[in-house]
Parts: C-alpha cells; structure tokens; sequence
C-alpha cells in the first residue's frame, strides 16, 4: 500500500505546483462608470428609458468607452423600477438603493414629478448627479433657483419644463384655430382641456384660462380623469355636448392612451392637440385601430432625416422611440460633461454640464444658468430644442408643426421648418361635416 499512497501524494503535488505555475488568463480589469437607470420599468415609459439609454451605452462601450485623465471607463447601467406612477415611497426605497447599495455613479430617468419632488432629497442628501428624463414642473428647477448649492446636482436633460411644453400646445393650437378659422368660418373656436389629475398639467391649464381669450379662443372648461383612468367617455362626450372645436390634452401616463382611441370610437368633432406619449409610436395605430386617425401630438421627439437615432432603435428594438427615450442622449451628455471635466469630481462635472452644447437631431441641447428662475433646464427656442407637431394622417405620423411662422407673437420663429417633412395639417373630415351642418 506505501507506493500507492506515494503516487498519490506525488500526483497531488504536482497539480498544486501546476495551479500555482500556471497563472490562470483573465481579462484586462476595466474601470467602469455606474449609472442608475430609474424608471416604471414595468410600464411602457420606464421600458423606452431603459432601452434608450442601453443603445447609448452599447454605441460608447463599443468605441472604447468614456475617457478620463488618461484612464478608460465601460459604462455599466443598473436598472432602478421606481414604481413612481404608482407609489411615491417606492420610488424613495428605489433611489436609496441605488445610491448606498447599487452604489451607481449617475443617476439618468424618472418621471412622476410627485415622486420627483421627493426623490431629489435623497439625491441631495447624497450628492448624486442626476439628468432627469421625463418630467414637466416648475418647481423642480424653481428650487434650484432658491437652494442652488442643495439641489444643483438634478438637470432636465430630455422634456422641457411645463411652461415651455405649454408653448409648443398653444403654438399648435394657435395652428389649428387658424385652420377652423379659414376652413370652417368660426371665428372664435371653442377650446375643452382633458387632462390627467397629476400637477405637471396645472400651470398648463391656468395658462389656458388666461391666455386663450388673448389668442381669439374660447376657454371653456378642464375634466380631469385620473391619470389611470381606464375609460374617458364620459369625458369626451361632455366635452362634445359642451360644444368645443379643440380639445387640449394633457397626459403622460396610461389614460392618455385610452382617450385617444375613445376620440376615435366615439367620433367625436373636434380638433385634438396635446401631450400624447404613447401615440408616438408607429404601433399605435394598429393598437388604437387607426382611431388616432387626424390627433395631433406635441411632443419632443420626431423622426427627421437629419439623423439615423429611430433607424438604430428601431432595428434593435422593432418600435418606434417615444420621449422617454431621450435617456440615449443623456448618456451621451454626461459622456460628453465627463470628458471635458477630465475627473469624475462632482462640483467639476456640474460645471462642465452647465456648459453643455450637444447638438441633437431636435436642436441644441444647453441649460439655463445660475441665476435664471428655472437653472438647469432645457433652453426652448428656435435656437434650441424647438418641440415638433406630429398628426396621425391616415396611417403614419406626418410632421406639422414647425411650419415657419412667428410662434405667439414671437418673430424668432420665422422661417424655422424641417422642410423635407413637414406637411400641411388637416382638420378630421368628420369634424368638418359635423360644424358645417350646424351652419345650416
């Protein structure tokens, strides 16, 4: 038995010396940047966040990743589900683990300006930066303005602030009336908004009330359905009987699916102009069985020609890019921000995204400074980040809005046209025969 038990003992250390010799090959370490991806992942706005910022992710990584000081860094997203549609404390829970346990870098997403408000403490307490993606208050930035050192690490890098989303809804509205106006004969057309009962869409509204009288419309009245609404006829058809030409939308959660398709099914004889996430994809009109047929959406997001971003996404993710998206380019501004700081020191990198000038397929994309009352949101203007009007004619989403003229009163406005795609409004035929038998 000896011999066996040296063979043995002989063979067992011979495999230790190989597996000390013998250094195992293993990839080159990689400095890596984490940034937190927060959304309602398990609803259609958290999914076009995540996926967004992924394709952007992957294009970077794939030319060599972000470089500081001399050092590379690969970008590794963490998916943060927030739950902020539907639970504020979720989305409290969600950002705290992110930072102390996920321990991302950034932070890029969100949406619910309600659970925003909340969340943006944690941020502060932290230190954390963070390129908001979809979100319209005011006060997200007006508290900037009054605690600058407190809140200065949050930027709106995707939606614009509501006054300036409100802008772009009269701009099209004010298109609109025009059109009622030399088509129709009605000299002041009646104007009903159907917006979801969440506070991003108030300053919008007490805008109407004021402005639209200005403007040679009629103000007259708001219905609020809860923003997961599953059913708006009652809505919609008061609004009919109330006898308004245009209906304003206000909504970014489910119920503004459900009255667009309910405009359609209950044919309704009215303009509809507004803030529609959903309806930008090109699966809508299947989904809505072309009942969308002549809405118009405002929105910050179209496809031009000018720039293969809905080619790539498409084709890696068959559908269409919706606003939330725009997380693809918040990537690349903080890549952009990082690189020019040269350190990934905090207040360093502040200063370098107040100095942003990335140029996008929907304009130049820079922030309003210290000082302003609304710092670090998107500059809106013809400049910058003009928005676009997209109608559902007949199957596709046709381009209408720029159209070249002054935006309410604004003369900066002139000549400010995507030329190759915009084509001309139409009003719904179905509205047309409706007001034109009331004349008779």
């Amino acid at each position: 038995m000896q011999p066996v038990k040296i063979k043995i003992y002989f063979l067992a250390a011979l495999i230790l010396v190989l597996f000390v010799s013998v250094k195992p090959v293993h990839a080159k370490p990689v400095n890596e940047i984490k940034i937190g991806i927060m959304g309602t992942m398990k609803m259609l706005m958290g999914e076009h966040q995540w996926m967004g910022a992924e394709l952007a992710a992957e294009e970077i990584n794939k030319a060599g990743g972000i470089t500081v000081a001399g050092k590379t860094y690969a970008i590794n997203l963490v998916k943060v589900d927030d739950n902020n549609m539907l639970s504020i404390s979720d989305a409290i829970s969600a950002i705290e683990r992110a930072i102390t346990l996920n321990k991302v870098d950034f932070l890029i997403g969100g949406m619910r300006s309600e659970a925003i408000l909340a969340q943006q403490e944690i941020m502060a307490e932290h230190k954390v930066i963070w390129l908001n993606a979809v979100s319209a208050s005011l006060e997200l930035t007006r508290r900037i303005a009054r605690d600058y050192d407190k809140y200065k690490y949050w930027f709106r890098t995707s939606c614009l602030n509501a006054k300036y989303v409100g802008a772009i809804i009269f701009a099209n509205i004010e298109m609109v009336a025009q059109k009622i106006r030399d088509e129709l004969g009605i000299d002041v057309p009646r104007v009903a908004v159907i917006a979801e009962k969440v506070m991003w869409p108030d300053p919008i509204i007490a805008a109407a009330k004021k402005d639209f009288p200005k403007m040679g419309l009629e103000f007259i009245g708001a219905w609020r359905p809860s923003s997961h609404a599953i059913d708006t006829s009652a809505e919609l058809l008061a609004i009919k009987r109330a006898g308004a030409h245009i209906i304003l939308t206000i909504g970014s959660g489910p119920v503004d699916t459900i009255w667009s398709k309910q405009y359609g099914e209950l044919q309704i004889p009215a303009a509809m102009v507004g803030v529609n996430s959903d309806a930008g994809r090109k699966e809508f009109w299947a989904d809505s069985n072309g009942n969308c047929n002549y809405l118009l959406i405002s929105t910050i997001i179209a496809n031009l020609s000018n720039d293969n971003f809905f080619e790539k996404y498409s084709k890696k993710y068959n559908t269409d890019p919706i606003g939330p998206a725009l997380t693809y380019e918040a990537v690349y501004i903080l890549k952009e921000a990082i690189e020019r700081a040269g350190t990934l020191k905090t207040d360093s990198l502040i200063e370098a995204l107040e100095k942003t000038c990335y140029h996008s397929f929907r304009g130049k994309i820079s922030f309003y400074p210290k000082g302003h009352d609304t710092p670090h949101d998107l500059m809106w203007g013809p400049d910058y980040v003009t928005g676009f009007g997209l109608q559902w004619q007949d199957g596709k989403l046709a381009l209408v809005w720029p159209v070249g003229e002054p935006v309410l009163g604004d003369k900066r406005w002139k000549g400010i046209r995507y030329d190759e795609e915009t084509v001309e409004y139409k009003l719904p035929p179905r509205m047309i025969k409706y007001w034109k038998a009331k004349k008779k």
